[in-house]
């Protein structure tokens, strides 16, 4: 029995859609059933790379076909699709989901920067977009495209944000490798704050140029402080003498 029938029938079966590693485990569990036979048992270590190569043959398979459905990856894990020609037809039989609105163009463009920058900082986003993003990145965060991923090794220790595997799936991406090309996006130059540095200007950790700028802001202070006069001041009421 090949190995991608087996696959077929389990995501045919399946109410959801299955990773490479959920399938590699049905695999061991039907092996370790007590009825199982040999050529169960043979299928208990199947390599990740051999379901992937199975799982691909298979897709293939169904393309050439022309059949309505197709197997598809989607967010790193397979499922059976329809295509969208059959679309009327099943509507009318299954109804429509209520789906969430439409992003607005302000959060699409929003998320395309943290998908092609990511790992990346909510200031980084508003360099990039020149305007506030507060309320684009709260609506991103609700709808589970975008998600807090660790902090950025600058001063402040900021958030970075990245998307979701869910994001993957609302555009109906395998993996971001799938994404269009965004090399214009991606030569933007973002400036970085500076990394953390100590208070104390006498100390060796803050950078040469730190330590100069601040002798030189000092000596301009000096140069245009106010010279205090030799001439004393008149007494209260009355007015200098030539």
């Amino acid at each position: 029995m090949e190995l991608k029938f087996i696959l077929e029938s389990l995501l045919f079966s399946a109410q959801k859609s299955l990773s490479v590693p959920e399938l590699r485990d049905v695999l061991a569990a039907a092996a370790g059933q007590e009825d199982a036979d040999a050529a169960v048992k043979a299928l208990k270590k199947t390599k990740e790379s051999e379901l992937t190569g199975a799982l691909e043959e298979l897709a293939r398979d169904h393309e050439q076909a022309g059949r309505s459905y197709r197997l598809a990856c989607v967010a790193g894990s397979w499922q059976f699709v329809t295509q969208p020609e059959y679309g009327p037809w099943l509507r009318a039989l299954v109804g429509v989901k209520a789906r969430p609105p439409r992003l607005s163009q302000p959060a699409l463009e929003t998320l395309a920067i943290i998908a092609y920058r990511q790992p990346i900082t909510r200031a980084e986003v508003e360099q990039i977009r020149g305007v506030n993003v507060d309320g684009v990145m709260q609506t991103l965060t609700e709808r589970g495209l975008v998600e807090q991923v660790g902090r950025a090794e600058v001063v402040g220790r900021p958030m970075t944000y990245g998307t979701t595997p869910l994001f993957l799936e609302y555009f109906g991406l395998r993996s971001l490798e799938d994404l269009p090309a965004g090399d214009e996006l991606r030569k933007i130059v973002v400036e970085k704050p500076p990394a953390p540095v100590t208070a104390d200007p006498g100390l060796a950790t803050a950078p040469p140029e730190q330590l100069a700028l601040k002798e030189e802001k000092k000596s301009q202070k000096a140069e245009t402080a106010p010279v205090e006069s030799d001439v004393p001041a008149p007494p209260e009421g009355g007015t200098a003498g030539s």
